[in-house]
């Protein structure tokens, strides 16, 4: 089973990982860096995972962090550290050999990327993330195994920097860049995750033929992918179901089902369009309740409407077999809702569809259908039966709009607070 998001990401796929880990037997991240960020709330304490897979609070499962991620292994070898602190057994992680490593001149070469754009800056979160996936297409790329051999290093980071020495020759006298410091600052990350390396394809293969569950869990959303995402401002990577297969090493036909997680309203960080945006008091009330504040970077994320149009397209983009609702409980109390169900640009044309032209998708304006809100409390709900009727509704209404059935719904942020469709938790991810 694959795990994405279905909006611009921060819909809350680490608490539904989580959820789902206990019933797999290998979890495996497949994308992005640790410009993603999942927030686990178990027992009253809060996890917050960058690059570990979200199942490493289950010490029966299997991780990995697949060969599609860029790792930053001051990061990775922090969160450890950190998880190991709290109790958490960590002897369960494995990190593909095969994965790309960010370098330190990546970091300084995002963040003055960003700033020479000014207004038209992209609102990348500075980690390096964009400029170490162009190494790896480049075939500039320092990988997770290359911290096993010091020359080979070197050599590597040598050749990554020639080229862009230009472009860093403002940060040249910055003990960061210095050659023989990186390397030695490497290799010793090499020596502290030497015991996690891996060939982790070959660990879904044989998960897989043993007929073990497998998780693939996504990292930001169908709408920041670089290929269909709302471009330039979107990820580096491919946060969509078809990417598990090559970020992971398995084979398309390893996917049984592909759960898309959405909040019942819309959120986005960063820039670029968002069509149904709110900047009135409904926003506010929206990021106050629903604590709309980046796991990342800790900026404010920006609040708006359900919008099906988008939902519908990330649905098609995924195959998704399931929608996973989150932060329903967030709605109460707001009455009437607004759903989006086509766009409608200033020289008259309407949409039904997500629009693919960008000029077409920053002038837009989203045309919405009004239905009844609900005031009750649901957060101590556990059964769908017994939601208020206008709840129900409302996710009916989700799920007849875009086709795919509804299968769990959150509503509140503890592990706990969730709803199974159908009144029955899985007993296993094993299409049945």
């Amino acid at each position: 089973m694959v795990i994405v998001g279905a909006q611009w990401g921060d819909e809350g796929k680490g608490k539904v990982t989580d959820l789902l880990a206990e019933r797999a037997d290998l979890v495996v991240r497949f994308q992005g860096g640790n410009n993603a960020g999942h927030t686990i709330v178990r027992d009253g304490e809060e996890f917050k995972l960058h690059l570990v897979p979200s199942g490493i609070l289950h010490p029966g499962t299997m991780c990995a962090i697949g060969n599609g991620v860029v790792i930053d292994p001051k990061i990775v070898t922090d969160e450890i550290d950190a998880l190991r602190r709290r109790g958490i057994v960590t002897g369960n992680l494995r990190i593909s050999a095969n994965a790309h490593l960010i370098m330190p001149y990546h970091v300084f070469l995002d963040t003055a990327g960003e700033a020479k754009l000014g207004s038209l800056s992209i609102g990348t979160t500075r980690r390096g993330i964009g400029p170490c996936y162009a190494d790896k297409s480049s075939r500039l790329g320092i990988r997770v195994q290359d911290l096993l051999d010091e020359k080979i290093l070197r050599k590597k980071i040598m050749a990554a920097m020639e080229p862009k020495r230009q472009l860093l020759r403002p940060h040249a006298k910055d003990p960061a860049l210095d050659l023989h410091a990186m390397t030695e600052e490497y290799i010793t990350y090499g020596h502290r995750l030497e015991p996690y390396i891996a060939d982790t394809a070959h660990l879904c293969w044989d998960a897989l033929d043993a007929g073990k569950s497998v998780l693939f869990e996504g990292a930001q959303g169908a709408l920041l992918d670089l290929d269909h995402g709302t471009y330039p401002f979107v990820t580096s990577s491919n946060p969509i179901a078809g990417s598990a297969c090559v970020g992971a090493g398995v084979g398309p036909r390893d996917i049984d089902d592909v759960w898309g997680i959405t909040k019942a309203y819309s959120t986005r960080v960063g820039s670029g369009p968002f069509p149904t945006e709110l900047e009135d008091e409904v926003g506010e009330t929206l990021r106050e309740r629903g604590g709309e504040v980046g796991t990342t970077t800790g900026r404010p994320r920006r609040c708006g409407w359900l919008d099906l149009v988008a939902l519908k397209y990330a649905v098609r983009l995924n195959g998704m077999t399931g929608l996973v609702i989150t932060k329903l409980d967030v709605l109460s109390g707001i009455d009437p809702l607004r759903i989006a169900v086509r766009y409608r640009h200033p020289e008259g044309a309407t949409f039904e569809e997500f629009p693919y032209h960008q000029s077409v998708l920053h002038h837009i304006e989203p045309e919405y259908d009004e239905v009844p809100g609900w005031h009750e409390d649901l957060s101590g709900i556990r059964n769908e039966e017994d939601l208020p009727q206008a709840a129900r509704d409302y996710l009916q209404y989700m799920s007849d709009f875009v086709g795919v059935p509804v299968t769990l719904v959150g509503v509140g942020p503890a592990r706990d607070q969730v709803i199974w469709a159908g009144g029955r938790e899985p007993d296993s991810l094993n299409p049945a």
